[in-house]
């Protein structure tokens, strides 16, 4: 269908199927991609494909649409590849301010966290599409694989492939939000306080710190590892402003973080993964172009 001339209600139909799908069409862009900008670029490419379909014939329309908007991810993945590799410094997901219903949601918040999103950034394209489908929104091999363009017998060994590298990856179960919202107010009392001993006594002795600037704003340009690294690198970073700083708790991707207001702008996103009640990652986002999000809620779903 021509985009003149379309009839009204056809018009209408498709807007309302669009709409009622669009936030599980950006839950599944935006886990395939790790960034907000790009799923949205996903959103309308699909957007621009649907209206050209006869809607009254699609038998399943969410399937449909998902379908879609997978072809459009996988073709931007492949792209964000090529240019995460020139990244200056670590690469960190863009950080989404959540709604509560996605904490309550135990599947879709780990699906979304920090630490799971980076563990996906390890897959393939094409298996990180299949793993998302199959393991988050749970669809069948035969509607992932018309997403994907390979049989359902390839689909079936890829997901067999990427489970296996996700679980030999992915983070430990963490604890209850309860836990970890305890974990961060004293991390965020260390922090404040800049109580050195304290900060190490509620890191993990292995705990990682990957700090996000891309270039725009200073950040660590490796990994940090160890408890006594990690609280000396944040007892430093964050007593250099301490008397413009205020930080904040929010929920970011589903999981309890801080947020870091420099002269009351937002200056950074403080994320973490506790496991045993110890923090055993921390993630420092402080690109500008990565902080949109995180002072209006982006809902989320499977």
């Amino acid at each position: 269908m021509s985009g003149h001339g379309e009839p009204t209600a056809e018009v209408d139909a498709a807007t309302r199927a669009f709409v009622r799908h669009r936030s599980l069409l950006f839950t599944v862009a935006y886990e395939m991609l790790g960034s907000a900008a790009d799923a949205e670029d996903v959103l309308q490419e699909t957007w621009l494909r649907w209206v050209r379909v006869d809607v009254a014939a699609v038998r399943d329309q969410r399937a449909f649409l998902v379908r879609i908007a997978t072809r459009q991810a996988l073709d931007r993945l492949r792209a964000l590849s090529r240019r995460r590799e020139s990244y200056v410094g670590p690469w960190l997901p863009e950080p989404l301010l959540t709604t509560p219903d996605v904490a309550e949601n135990v599947e879709l918040a780990e699906s979304v966290s920090m630490a799971m999103l980076l563990v996906l950034e390890t897959l393939a394209p094409t298996e990180r599409a299949v793993f998302v489908l199959r393991e988050v929104f749970e669809l069948d091999y035969d509607e992932i694989a018309e997403a994907v363009g390979k049989s359902p017998a390839a689909v079936r060994q890829i997901a067999y492939r990427a489970r296996s590298h996700v679980a030999a990856r992915r983070p430990r179960a963490a604890v209850s939000a309860a836990d970890t919202r305890a974990a961060l107010a004293a991390f965020q009392q260390a922090v404040e306080s800049g109580d050195l001993q304290h900060l190490v006594d509620i890191l993990a002795p292995d705990v990682v710190y990957l700090g996000d600037g891309g270039g725009a704003k200073q950040a660590t340009m490796e990994p940090v590892f160890g408890a006594e690294n990690v609280a000396r690198l944040l007892t430093f970073g964050l007593s250099t402003f301490a008397a413009d700083m205020a930080v904040e708790p929010v929920e970011i991707n589903g999981h309890p973080a801080l947020r870091v207001r420099r002269d009351g702008k937002v200056n950074g996103i403080i994320a973490m993964h506790v496991e045993n009640g110890l923090i055993t990652g921390v993630y420092g986002v402080r690109n500008p172009e990565k902080l949109s999000r995180v002072e209006h809620e982006t809902p989320l779903t499977r």
